[in-house]
């Protein structure tokens, strides 16, 4: 592993911990592959808050939408055994369709463009005020005419993929939970992973919760019903490393996967961009496709009642990152910015150097923390408190054993001051300084506003 990478893994399970205190979540699993292998395998808070479970890596999520891009594998893997085409009409393999919709093809289908109704009339089965459709049910919407004409933009649809379901039962003879289990999750390893939720007691599943804003408090939302039908869409449950594994799988690199290379490549490739959105994006095959930064990614997000969560492979540094939260405010985008940002910064600067390493830690004033993040040459200091916390970070050039300048800094910072160490009599940094602000330890800065303030 390379030295910038092993110190990006150090500093990410501090910031991710201070982030789920400061924002008040109940739980958040975080995975990272690097070229197939799992490297940061954590899991922070509660499988429970009311009950204070603690979450293991161990607990599962529903991972929701992320099931598309199971899906997706599925009906790439059947085109490979030459069972289908993606330009077959759906209707060539399943009966009863509104005669427009008949028309449509699988890679409209995959690619949210055959212009289907997102959730049929009634989205209430994503409320918890009325089951999951099953199949009969799912059939008699589809037998309505599409939203609108095929072909024409990207429109997402829950009811296309659960059709796709429909396209596998069909084209396979079998139900849609045990092919995808043998041929995509089996062949995959993915041992934690499962089509939708069931009573499995070597895997327990993590607790959903509401958020605050509603009662003043956070209720269970228990997210283990079944989603029948809807599961080619949304049923998924697994971890964040086995999501995190799946992904890397897709890449077009990857020694190990279900899919040929041409079949990754053509998940990945930009179909349709995703019109009205402030941040640019396209959707592929079962993937949202984006870049940060620079660095161009696949994945997808998820959001069922009770959980949302955000995952994402980045080709191009071999790695693949997957965010789970247990909250319907789960903060799963912008923390897997976050965790991008970190990588990056650490891949640009390196690890940290012999001058550089005593400046680190988290530091603290009436204001809030600081971290010092130490790298090769250089040291940030930071707002852990940030989702994305190297924007605007001042920097550091160490000058001597305890002496830094602010080399550079926001224009309402101190850039060109000083910066100093003090030590203990142990030879142990007690304070740090930033030009005229003081921040020590937590604990020192907590016992201070007590007598200052609560008297």
């Amino acid at each position: 592993m390379e030295s910038w990478l092993k110190a990006a893994l150090d500093y990410l399970p501090r910031w991710l911990e201070f982030q789920l205190r400061a924002f008040e979540r109940p739980g958040v699993a975080l995975a990272i592959c690097h070229r197939q292998r799992v490297v940061l395998d954590l899991a922070l808070g509660h499988a429970d808050a009311l009950r204070r479970t603690p979450l293991t890596t161990g607990h599962r999520f529903r991972i929701a939408s992320h099931s598309k891009s199971f899906t997706a594998a599925g009906l790439l893997k059947l085109r490979e055994q030459g069972r289908l085409q993606l330009d077959d009409a759906v209707g060539r393999h399943v009966g009863g369709l509104h005669p427009v919709l008949a028309r449509a093809t699988l890679a409209q289908l995959l690619s949210h463009s055959a212009g289907v109704t997102r959730d049929g009339p009634d989205a209430g089965q994503f409320q918890d005020r009325r089951p999951f459709l099953d199949a009969a049910t799912l059939m008699q919407q589809l037998a309505e005419p599409p939203a609108i004409e095929a072909n024409t933009r990207h429109k997402y649809s829950n009811h296309g993929f659960a059709l796709l379901g429909q396209v596998i039962e069909a084209v396979t003879g079998m139900r849609y939970a045990d092919w995808m289990q043998r041929e995509i999750l089996d062949a995959a390893g993915l041992a934690h992973t499962d089509p939708d939720a069931g009573p499995n007691p070597r895997f327990p599943l993590a607790r959903g919760h509401s958020g605050q804003l509603l009662l003043g408090r956070r209720v269970v939302v228990p997210g283990d019903q079944a989603t029948n039908a809807i599961a080619p869409a949304g049923g998924f449950v697994s971890t964040a490393a086995d999501v995190a594994r799946f992904y890397a799988q897709l890449m077009p690199t990857a020694a190990r996967s279900v899919l040929s290379v041409p079949s990754r490549r053509e998940m990945q490739r930009r179909h349709w961009p995703v019109p009205h959105s402030s941040t640019p994006g396209w959707y592929g095959f079962g993937l949202m496709l984006g870049s940060y930064q620079g660095w161009d990614w696949f994945g997808h997000t998820g959001g069922l009642q009770g959980f949302v969560s955000r995952s994402c492979a980045v080709p191009g540094q071999e790695l693949s990152v997957s965010v789970l939260t247990n909250s319907n405010d789960g903060l799963s985008w912008p923390w897997v910015d976050g965790v991008l940002q970190i990588l990056q910064a650490f891949a640009e600067h390196g690890a940290p150097g012999a001058t550089t390493r005593d400046w680190s830690g988290r530091w603290w004033s009436l204001f809030g923390p600081t971290d010092l993040v130490p790298m090769r040459d250089k040291v940030f200091a930071v707002s852990p408190a940030m989702t994305t916390p190297f924007i605007d970070a001042t920097e550091l050039t160490v000058q001597g054993r305890d002496r830094a300048v602010m080399t550079q800094a926001n224009g309402y910072a101190s850039y060109g001051e000083g910066a100093r160490l003090v030590r203990d009599a142990a030879g142990q940094v007690k304070e740090v300084w930033l030009g005229g602000s003081c921040l020590r330890p937590e604990r020192v800065v907590a016992r201070e506003m007590r007598r200052r303030y609560e008297g």
